[in-house]
């Protein structure tokens, strides 16, 4: 699904320089290479504050924990996502209430939002989910309307573009009062190991955030909150810089890649591809796309005999997930993420993609089809 090996050799030079340096000053530990890659990181979003942390559900956790989410308070967001944006609402003991999606972008319905909406609401966190920002604007205004927090999911949108109503482009993760996203070694900017980070343009709210990282400390010995352990290592953080200079590359690189695979695609029946907001770009952490329940799993198996990676992201809705029983939830509850359950199917989606190497996809799935 993705081939990294082929990325790290156009790097290797530049990664292992500085690994070297590293390794020989043995600065293991918030060494002078995270401080640099914070500072890049901020930038290359046009904030005042980025602060890594050890990955990408640390970050999740760690944002509402600085908002100071209490329990019993109820958290708005999508059952149709992995795991791990649910998982540290439950954690820190709030409520995940679900609303359903949006059937072309399979991002949050910003329009059945604020039915959801209750006295115990404090926060909305929208997943800009396989590459492609959420309705913005619409989520804004709600959370403004009732005084509610913004924690967006960009663990796999990193680099994709919001068009705002002014027609101002904003970088995903910053629409909102914290973006949390992941450095996981598969996501656009990938580290060789675990990684997350949080940004934001609230200079008290980074502070805590930091604070929250380093065990509630700012001075050593002194801890001002309840906080974790959560620190990108020096090692991941030279990673990133170094890739961070290519993330746009990386990202145009992908988009002529999904770009083919629509040009291949287009008169293939019982295939829908991928839909593109106008509201937003596309960076393409993934090639999701729609086939027939009836032929999906059957697809997956062809796929699997002739050799070829392929995903389904996600197989079933966090709603009816074992570890969500406690809540009430039932099948039905979210149709539209229940469909889209059966029927998405992901094909390989990385930066070395050939022509050769998606017509050959491309050439399985119509085999299978016709």
């Amino acid at each position: 699904m993705v081939d990294l090996v082929s990325q790290y050799e156009k790097i290797q030079e530049e990664v292992m320089e500085g690994m070297a340096d590293i390794l020989s000053k043995a600065q293991f530990i918030n060494g002078p290479t995270v401080h640099e890659f914070s500072s890049n990181l901020a930038a290359y979003h046009g904030v005042k504050h980025a602060i890594p942390c050890g990955n990408g559900t640390d970050a999740l956790q760690i944002a509402m924990m600085a908002l100071d989410l209490q329990p019993g308070d109820e958290v708005i967001t999508t059952p149709f996502t992995f795991i791990a944006t649910a998982e540290v609402i439950a954690l820190l003991g709030l409520r995940p209430v679900f609303v359903d999606i949006n059937p072309h972008t399979f991002n949050l319905d910003e329009v059945q939002i604020e039915a959801a909406v209750t006295e115990k609401t404090k926060a909305i966190v929208p997943v800009h989910l396989f590459g492609q920002c959420c309705e913005m604007s619409h989520i804004q205004r709600v959370a403004q309307k009732h005084d509610l927090f913004i924690i967006e999911d960009n663990a796999q949108s990193i680099g994709a573009e919001y068009l705002t109503k002014e027609g101002k482009k904003q970088k995903s993760g910053t629409l909102g009062h914290i973006g949390a996203t992941s450095f996981f070694p598969s996501k656009n900017l990938g580290a060789y190991g675990d990684g997350g980070a949080m940004v934001t343009d609230d200079d008290a709210l980074a502070e805590r955030i930091r604070s929250i990282c380093n065990h509630g400390s700012t001075q050593r010995y002194h801890h001002d909150h309840i906080g974790v352990n959560s620190r990108l290592d020096t090692l991941q953080a030279h990673v990133l810089n170094v890739k961070l200079k290519y993330l746009d590359s990386y990202i145009n690189n992908r988009i002529e890649a999904a770009n083919r695979y629509d040009e291949l695609l287009k008169e293939v029946e019982d295939v829908d591809i991928p839909f593109r907001a106008s509201f937003s770009s596309h960076v393409f952490h993934q090639y999701t796309m729609r086939v027939p329940a009836e032929n999906r799993d059957g697809l997956v198996e062809h796929f699997g005999k002739a050799g070829i990676p392929c995903g389904v992201y996600y197989p079933i809705p966090l709603h009816i997930q074992d570890a969500y029983k406690a809540y009430g939830f039932e099948i039905g509850d979210f149709p539209k993420s229940e469909k889209a359950a059966k029927e998405v199917f992901s094909l390989p989606m990385h930066t070395e993609l050939t022509e050769e190497q998606q017509s050959y996809i491309v050439k399985h799935i119509k085999d299978y089809l016709s």
